[in-house]
């Protein structure tokens, strides 16, 4: 995880999802991926981030085809020239809006979406 990262994972004392920031804004680029690890329904779960703007969406770092991460290590993720996610294990695309795979072995299906929110400069489960 990068450093500067706070989580209920690695926050002194832990705490409830959304109480620390996952990531500051400043840190990840306008177009670019991010891995941050989070509390899910009680369960520590990777999480992949994109920055689109002022706007960040998140899923978990899941593909639907075979239940792998998709980065090909650990918070490096592959973009195709098309602008579009590339699971680094069986090379299944996912469009950045919605997370819906476009091409590949699960066609169709979609990345599990996390709610997160941009305040304070920062980004926020919930």
């Amino acid at each position: 995880m990068s450093e500067g990262v706070r989580t209920s994972l690695n926050h002194p004392g832990g705490g409830e999802a959304g109480d620390h920031a996952l990531i500051e804004l400043q840190r990840l680029a306008d177009g670019a991926f991010a891995e941050v690890e989070a509390t899910i329904d009680g369960d520590a779960e990777s999480l992949l981030l994109y920055r689109d703007g002022d706007a960040v969406r998140a899923w978990l770092n899941i593909c639907p085809h075979a239940g792998r991460r998709l980065d090909w290590a650990p918070g490096q993720f592959l973009k195709s020239k098309d602008g579009l996610l590339v699971c680094a294990a069986h090379g299944a695309s996912f469009e950045l809006t919605g997370g819906e795979c476009v091409a590949g072995p699960c066609r169709g299906e979609s990345l599990r979406a996390i709610a997160v929110s941009v305040r304070d400069g920062a980004v926020w489960l919930g």
